[in-house]
């Protein structure tokens, strides 16, 4: 299931139809209450005003580099409040169980 808001993008039918062959389905939020899907909405915010918007893509291979350099910064150098100022590559190997050793 993925749970997204009613924009043209979510609603598609060519979505829609992909989504039902990989055995998903949607479920979308009440039209003007984006508190429904919070975390997502917040995301999508960030990433608009910190990369989206900031950018004019040239081409598909150009708008891959930019956004993966994003992402990359994203997650290993831009600290989240809610993590407690940590990047999520620093909470994420905060919180990884730790492997046993096994002995040779």
């Amino acid at each position: 299931m993925i749970r997204s808001d009613n924009g043209p993008e979510f609603i598609a039918f060519e979505l829609t139809e992909w989504l039902g062959e990989l055995g998903a389905d949607t479920f979308h939020i009440e039209p003007g209450k984006p508190w429904q899907n919070a975390f997502a909405e917040s995301f999508h915010n960030r990433l608009r005003n910190e990369c989206l918007s900031c950018e004019e893509f040239w081409s598909l291979a150009h708008a891959r580099v930019v956004l993966e350099s994003w992402r990359v910064e994203y997650n290993t150098e831009h600290l989240h409040s809610s993590l407690g100022y940590a990047t999520p590559a620093e909470f994420e190997a905060a919180h990884r169980p730790q492997q046993a050793l096994v002995p040779a």
